[in-house]
């Protein structure tokens, strides 16, 4: 797959099935994370990787937080939530590894970085005939998540990248006008 081709065709896969990417296809993924833009090359990225029984712990971790979000949270929501991770064979969390106070390089830079690191994994797998979605939500941004993760107070999780084997079908990929996005000042 050329390289226009992938930035053109690359969409978001809902429904993935096993087995997870292999060795050689995670290496793959990892070694396109590592080149994204990095400001004073800080490597302001972490990436936690959840298969089998790491899935249902994932799923323990959102459980947690439903429940100390609302105590009188049902089990139906509770199993709802543990069951989350388990839409695809793996999950990575990309965590935007945060130096603060570096010169010039400010947090909201950082945090790009680790999403375009996101970016590239998303493109990695579609690159290798992986299904790949990215998924945030408020799990992401919740105290009982961020500290089950083993969070800094200044890091952020950037996404939750769901990877599998293309499990449904294709979506139409929706096409856009251009001009209605670029501004030319000329």
């Amino acid at each position: 797959m050329d390289a226009i081709s992938l930035l053109h065709e690359r969409s978001s896969m809902g429904k993935l099935m096993g087995p997870p990417p292999n060795a050689e296809q995670l290496e793959v993924i990892y070694r396109a994370a590592l080149r994204a833009p990095d400001h004073k090359e800080l490597r302001p990225w972490r990436f936690i990787e959840f298969s089998g029984e790491g899935l249902e712990r994932l799923g323990e971790l959102f459980a947690e937080a439903e429940y100390r979000e609302d105590p009188h949270v049902g089990d139906t929501a509770l199993n709802a939530a543990r069951k989350k991770p388990l839409r695809a064979p793996m999950v990575i969390a990309v965590i935007a590894k945060v130096t603060p106070e570096v010169p010039k390089v400010p947090k909201v830079e950082q945090v790009i970085s680790a999403g375009c690191a996101a970016h590239a994994i998303l493109l990695a797998a579609h690159a290798q005939g992986l299904g790949a979605m990215w998924r945030s939500g408020k799990y992401a941004f919740d105290p009982v998540v961020r500290k089950g993760l083993g969070l800094n107070e200044d890091d952020e999780v950037v996404a939750f990248i769901y990877l599998g084997t293309l499990g449904g079908r294709h979506k139409p990929i929706a096409q856009h006008d251009i001009n209605d996005f670029v501004e030319h000042w000329r």
